[in-house]
């Protein structure tokens, strides 16, 4: 089956599981055009032949938080002005076009990404999407989950409900699972990489600190007061190629093989409420503190069911006392990890399967 697959390029965890799915539809024989937008765009070119750069809308962030009206114009400008004319929306329409002409396909599979799904409506194409987000609108949620953020879940939940709407089948990526509320509904366990798959955990020393946002002075001076502790932090140097150590700081550039190694063997793990990053460390049993980015309700969720579970921790703000916290009840998250276990990729492998097979 030719399939046409479009990934969205805000955040590198859409373009990780793509990886592993599109891996599988090749070794089934499927013929797959990849659509992808931003960062993304260079992670999967270099695992597959047939990646498309296409135009995407972005977040920017400081101190933790996004900013709402900068991100708008920002988007804005480079969607519809002049400059952006060749790659902005009409360079997206003459790619569909252009798709379309030389690869015919016969089925979109969207990991939250829109103009894949678009084209699907256009040329009356089935969709099957895979991503995490769906979760907060195809599922009943508790009042832990919505009193964190009313106004942020309401309007998340309709942003997700909308954006690819009438889909044949949705395969929502998942730790948690809180009952389904709509038909067409899967949820799988998180898709891993190959790598995490093979990584071996083991109890080190270290806490993992992962911040890739602007402004992360704040969280930086908060653990410099734990003088005795190691923190290995990705993220807040950008573009450094060694190591740079601060206090008890070790900044370290990114590498995919290190990252793994350290998250691995880390001690805990500091950072965001992105999906990925929280799925591989419960997959790994490690502890998390998750400072989830203000505004954006999908990392909130993600914090909140962490720390139901009895994972970790979620703090809208980080603080010496957070992370004393974390340490101190290491022990006792670590117990509660012990019986997680899961095969996402395999689960996903045969729901999507089946679901292709309903289309040949």
């Amino acid at each position: 089956m030719r399939i046409l697959y479009g990934v969205v390029g805000e955040g590198m965890g859409h373009a990780t599981r793509s990886r592993v799915t599109i891996d599988w539809l090749l070794s089934q024989g499927h013929e797959v055009h990849i659509v992808v937008s931003g960062r993304a765009h260079d992670m999967l070119r270099k695992h597959f032949a047939d990646v498309h750069r296409i135009h995407g809308l972005h977040m920017i962030y400081e101190d933790n938080e996004v900013k709402k009206a900068r991100t708008l114009l920002s988007n804005l400008k480079e969607t519809f002005l002049p400059e952006s004319w060749r790659h902005g929306l009409p360079g997206n329409v003459r790619q569909w076009f252009a798709l379309a002409a030389a690869f015919e396909p016969e089925a979109v599979i969207s990991d939250f990404e829109s103009w894949s799904w678009w084209y699907a409506q256009v040329h009356h194409l089935p969709v099957i999407s895979i991503d995490n987000m769906q979760v907060i609108s195809r599922c009943h949620h508790d009042d832990d989950v919505f009193n964190a953020d009313p106004a942020g879940f309401l309007l998340a939940k309709g942003i997700v409900r909308g954006k690819i709407a009438g889909c044949q089948h949705y395969l929502i990526t998942t730790f948690f699972y809180p009952p389904v509320k709509r038909e067409r509904t899967t949820l799988i366990p998180p898709i891993l990489r190959p790598e995490i798959l093979a990584a071996q955990p083991t109890p080190g020393d270290h806490v993992l600190v992962y911040q890739s946002g602007a402004g992360a002075e704040s969280i930086a001076q908060v653990l410099k007061t734990f003088g005795e502790q190691r923190f290995l932090v990705y993220g807040m140097r950008r573009g450094i190629s060694e190591p740079e150590r601060d206090a008890n700081l070790e900044h370290r550039p990114f590498s995919e093989t290190q990252f793994v190694q350290d998250l691995a063997s880390a001690r805990a793990v500091v950072a965001g409420g992105g999906f990925s990053l929280m799925g591989e460390a419960v997959y790994l049993r490690k502890p998390m503190l998750a400072v989830p980015l203000e505004g954006q309700f999908e990392q909130t969720l993600n914090a909140v069911y962490l720390q139901k579970l009895g994972y970790g921790l979620h703090r809208k703000q980080i603080a010496a006392a957070d992370v004393e916290m974390l340490l101190a009840r290491a022990a006792e998250f670590d117990a509660n990890l012990v019986g997680y276990a899961q095969d996402g990729n395999s689960r996903l492998f045969e729901v999507l399967g089946e679901q292709l097979a309903q289309l040949s």
